[in-house]
């Protein structure tokens, strides 16, 4: 049976769609023109009617999220999820939620599509497993490329070919659906207990430097037509005048097409009493003026949270600052990881900074269709915060007052006490989906147009936006309601994109035979993941 949605205002900004009343149709899965004269009918009167939430940057599988959920057992006995609430698996909440949680309260926020954007290639297989135990939304992983000893091999060589070649085999070995590059180099010489700290900076063991890495890999990534483009953590992540790194980075790009995740964590200058200032107006310049960028923000929210990354020196840097307990990782060949527990204060001149700085962001970006809400979860905050996030973007007086709540001396210094911008739903609907869907190449994702998948969700209206988009009305996901008045009804369980990038460039057979016999653990035959692994799969064509 359909399902008709009346009386509604819809809000598509893919489709140039405005808080227009449209009835919206929906059978077999997919928006169609009409439902049928049996379809089950929501009155959606007063309500908002969107696509479904597409979040481009999530951490919730892989093997640092395992070792996060480790370290944080308390969670497990302050926010324990029990099938008596109605869900249909138990489980555990807190700020690393095991997977079906994770599933459930994405979908009680609206949300349809998440991206695991940073595994390593050996952590491919398990990652996926997990995905498939994340009920409610459909997914993809993005492969960690930045510090593999393949990767720099061939750039140091001047193969591009060969690593064009590479990055095409590693894609579809893992399953995955782009790349993604942290730390380019520094991971790798995090080995030697040191990091780079500069772009034009050698590695110790290889002829090449940050700038090599970063734009051979997206050169590679171009000729390949990938649908999304390399997904970037810039090197010096976390520290003063980390802006300038980035700037660095954007004009060695040259025009390349380049997504920069948790640029608030990037955001960071030098100036004032404290030797520590929010450059984000300057970044904010930087995005406006150069169109083949786009970032997410990485916003962070007071209170209790873990960081993990595969920025393993920036992980020890905090470790030591904070003297909070630490997880260290290597992955073998490839990359590796970090995980410290955090707690951000309003008291903290430095994290108001910080939490200012990501607001700033979202606030002097022009274009919402190039800037996306994320908290690089759980690195910024949990993902559940999204509503409060919106609600300081769409209401300047509340934002206001939580600025009044923060470190009087940051009160005074930081640029995000004198801006009065509000977004409006529309460009809600675009940092949260429509932006988002499109910059991951996902045609069938963000918007309600005929054709598109049937995910969609019914806000209602509210002058108080936190509670409007805390718990939807109705979530529809593939044509079926999974949650009423923001909680879950159903559970199902969505697709895995990946992509399978054909090639030819190069015969690299042999190089990766005799790679994996001299240095990894397992045999070459043992590496790649089996369709088997993703029993709802969805091949996402490249050049699209």
């Amino acid at each position: 049976m359909g399902i008709r949605i009346d009386n509604g205002e819809v809000v598509d900004p893919a489709n140039k769609v405005n808080r227009r009343k449209i009835s919206v149709h929906i059978k077999d899965g997919k928006i169609v023109g009409d439902a049928g004269a049996d379809c089950h009918v929501i009155d959606a009167t007063d309500c908002v009617v969107m696509a479904g939430g597409v979040d481009i940057h999530t951490h919730v599988a892989g093997p640092k999220v395992n070792f996060a959920r480790l370290m944080l057992p308390e969670d497990h006995r302050y926010d324990h999820v029990s099938r008596e609430e109605g869900y249909m698996r138990s489980g555990a909440g807190g700020v690393v939620a095991t997977t079906f949680t994770t599933g459930y309260r994405y979908s009680e926020m609206g949300y349809t599509t998440i991206i695991e954007p940073a595994v390593p290639p050996l952590g491919a297989r398990h990652a996926h497993e997990e995905l498939v135990d994340i009920p409610q939304v459909d997914k993809a992983i993005f492969t960690l490329l930045g510090n593999s000893e393949i990767v720099f091999q061939y750039l140091e060589n001047g193969e591009q070919n060969k690593l064009q070649e590479y990055i095409a085999w590693i894609i579809d070995t893992t399953k995955a659906y782009s790349v993604k590059i942290v730390n380019p180099g520094g991971a790798n010489l995090w080995k030697y207990c040191d990091n780079l700290h500069n772009i034009d900076e050698k590695l110790k063991d290889f002829d090449i430097t940050p700038r090599d890495i970063v734009t051979g890999v997206s050169d590679a990534m171009t000729a390949l037509k990938m649908p999304h483009p390399l997904h970037l953590h810039c090197n010096n992540l976390g520290v003063q005048d980390s802006y300038k790194t980035v700037m660095a980075t954007v004009d060695a790009l040259e025009g390349r097409q380049i997504h920069l995740t948790h640029l608030q964590f990037n955001s960071y200058g030098s100036g004032g009493k404290r030797k520590f200032s929010s450059e984000a107006p300057r970044l904010a310049d930087m995005v406006n003026a150069n169109p083949n960028i786009t970032i997410d923000v990485g916003q962070v929210l007071f209170g209790r949270t873990v960081t993990i990354t595969a920025d393993g020196p920036f992980e020890y840097h905090l470790h030591k600052m904070t003297g909070s307990k630490w997880y260290n990782g290597d992955v073998e060949c490839e990359d590796g990881c970090g995980v410290v527990p955090y707690d951000y204060k309003r008291k903290s001149f430095v994290n108001c900074v910080q939490w200012a700085a990501g607001l700033e962001l979202f606030l002097l970006v022009d274009d919402p269709w190039r800037v996306y809400l994320t908290t690089d979860h759980p690195n910024g905050g949990p993902f559940i915060s999204y509503p409060y996030i919106i609600r300081m973007l769409m209401d300047k007086d509340f934002r206001k007052e939580q600025i009044s709540k923060i470190s009087a001396e940051a009160g005074t210094e930081i640029p995000l006490k004198v801006l009065e911008r509000e977004y409006s739903l529309e460009e809600i609907a675009i940092i949260t989906r429509a932006g988002t869907a499109k910059r991951l190449g996902l045609a069938d994702k963000g918007h309600i147009g005929i054709g598109a998948d049937a995910d969609v969700t019914i806000y209602r209206k509210s002058d108080n936006y936190e509670e409007m988009f805390a718990k939807p009305a109705y979530v529809i996901k593939d044509g079926e309601i999974v949650v009423k008045d923001g909680k879950v009804v159903k559970q199902v369980f969505g697709k895995t994109f990946h992509v399978k990038p054909e090639t030819g460039a190069a015969d690299i057979q042999e190089d990766l035979e005799d790679f994996f016999r001299d240095y990894y653990t397992i045999n070459i035959a043992n590496y790649p993941v089996g369709l088997e692994y993703l029993p709802n799969a969805k091949l996402v064509e490249c050049g699209k």
